[in-house]
């Protein structure tokens, strides 16, 4: 600031600070804000671009349409003075947050920056995602998160730690309220891991995102065993084991690409509808193609997802947690033009049988679903839940009653298509009528009873098959019987558990018919705060 000397009347000279001109306060402008764009150094820059990540500044312009960020607080600065603190205070405090665009709807973003203080969460560090995700609240947008962090800022002691139980208590708020989406890009430890874990999708990089409540070094030090960073919480495991991660991105990029493509099926938030697209047609000959694709023995896999394909619209299904309890599909779809959530049992693992993994998996996806009035189309191929002592201690009972609840809970249309097995409690579980299905189709294929021939003959008739001149003559003929007396569609039918038997040819039609004929639907709830949930 310029010094002017003036003389005072009857005094002596006096220096009086010049106020800046306008050219100067712009300079300064220009120099802060070049500052906080460059807040890391060139070395910690090299250093994350060496370990094949992107800074927090790329990633939030890659994910965005270009041009569309709109940043806040880039000048905030941490205000903690004690551990050497004072002398480093970089703009943005280590996080960068903003609105923008996907594909031209509008969403809100923040963006951890490890290359500033390790990504370390502190006092302003989460006032500035608060601030963002109230942001979204009110304006009704997707919160996308990008984790990349050492974890709780050490330095600001208990302050960091109570930021994290905020975080996690606004994103409790916003469930069911906003799709929430987390991409962990780097290291995710300890207290941070619970706050992806409340959001609606987690998505990580192969080899360099990493998440567990403890790391392998404090692991070690306190239980002596030792274990690898990607076996103990890398993408891969919390992919195909954990089930908390719901995509596996070969990298950042195609991280990015799938976010941009989920958000393309979810509505901006829980009173907005989900965009419609032009319907787009299956491949030629699709329909036709239903009535011969099931083996002739009911007995031998089959892929359900070329069922799927050749019901959705150009036979495109977005899958959640692919590589996580793969005897269940989820995922996202659209049925002339509009989102459905697609739930269905899978032949080829397990024979489709439910286990826990599996409950828990499906269970979570209609919820969410439900949350955001997506439709659910359920294809039904199941022998029943998985037996065994292992399933029983872990808890089959409590965790596989988590997919009734769901489906009872539901209050978007449901459509069910049984296509072969529907046995014994897996019957009841995958989108019965009986939990408050709207339309249930079957094909002539089905096979709808408390359990298949075989098991049902050795039960009902074992003495009579053991005293039988020829035994294997005797089971195939009592098989036979009950098959054609029980384990068909037609009962169901005949009771109205089944709306319909339809050919495997017309499943995309009826299936429009009734997403269509559905799409007022309106159910009164019982005043409550919330249901008790089997967790």
């Amino acid at each position: 600031m310029a010094i002017e000397t003036v003389r005072r009347e009857g005094g002596a000279p006096t220096s009086l600070p010049v106020p800046p001109t306008t050219t100067e306060r712009l300079d300064d402008f220009r120099r802060r804000r070049e500052e906080a764009w460059r807040a890391s150094s060139e070395a910690a820059i090299e250093k994350q671009h060496a370990k094949g990540k992107l800074t927090a500044r790329e990633r939030v312009e890659r994910l965005l349409d270009e041009g569309s960020f709109v940043e806040f607080d880039a000048f905030a600065r941490h205000r903690h003075h004690g551990l050497g603190m004072a002398d480093t205070r970089p703009y943005g405090d280590g996080v960068i947050t903003g609105h923008g665009t996907v594909d031209g709807r509008q969403v809100c973003v923040y963006a951890q920056d490890f290359t500033v203080f390790g990504g370390s969460l502190g006092e302003v560090f989460g006032e500035k995602i608060i601030k963002v995700m109230d942001f979204a609240l009110k304006t009704g947008c997707p919160v996308i998160g990008i984790n990349d962090s050492g974890g709780a800022r050490i330095q600001e002691g208990v302050v960091a730690l109570a930021y994290y139980a905020e975080l996690a208590r606004r994103h409790t708020a916003a469930s069911g309220v906003v799709p929430q989406i987390s991409l962990l890009m780097g290291p995710c430890a300890g207290g941070a891991v619970y706050v992806p874990a409340i959001t609606d999708f987690v998505v990580m990089v192969d080899r360099t995102s990493h998440m567990f409540v403890t790391g392998p070094e404090v692991l070690q030090a306190v239980t002596g065993q030792v274990v690898d960073r990607e076996e103990l919480g890398g993408a891969r495991t919390h992919s195909e084991v954990s089930g908390n991660a719901h995509y596996l991105a070969a990298d950042e990029q195609d991280a990015f690409e799938y976010v941009r493509t989920l958000l393309s099926y979810l509505p901006a938030n829980n009173l907005d509808e989900a965009p419609s697209y032009l319907a787009e047609e299956p491949a030629p000959g699709a329909a036709a193609e239903l009535d011969a694709i099931l083996p002739e023995d009911p007995n031998r896999p089959y892929d359900m997802q070329e069922i799927i394909r050749r019901v959705v619209d150009g036979g495109e299904l977005l899958e959640v947690q692919p590589m996580f309890a793969r005897n269940m599909i989820c995922g996202l779809a659209r049925v002339d033009g509009r989102s459905v959530g697609v739930l269905a049992n899978q032949p080829m693992h397990l024979a489709g049988v439910i286990d826990i993994d599996a409950s828990e998996k499906a269970a979570r996806f209609v919820r969410f679903c439900d949350s955001f009035g997506i439709p659910v189309l359920t294809f039904t191929d199941v022998p029943g839940f998985l037996p065994g002592p292992d399933q029983e201690r872990l808890g089959i009972v409590r965790r596989g009653a988590k997919l009734i609840f769901a489906y009872a809970e539901a209050t978007v249309p449901t459509v069910t298509v049984v296509v072969r097995k529907a046995f014994g409690g897996g019957y009841a579980v995958m989108g019965s009528k009986h939990l408050g299905v709207d339309v249930n189709l079957a094909w002539p294929t089905a096979e709808i009873a408390v359990m298949g021939g075989d098991g049902a003959v050795s039960v009902l008739y074992r003495r009579q098959i053991q005293q039988a001149e020829d035994p294997v003559a005797e089971s195939a003929r009592l098989r036979r019987a009950y098959e054609e007396e029980l384990c068909n569609p037609y009962v169901a039918a005949d009771r109205g558990y089944v709306d319909a038997v339809i050919l495997p040819s017309e499943t995309r039609e009826q299936v429009i018919r009734a997403l269509a004929a559905l799409r007022g639907k309106r159910l009164p709830v019982q005043p409550k705060k919330h249901g008790n949930i089997p967790l």
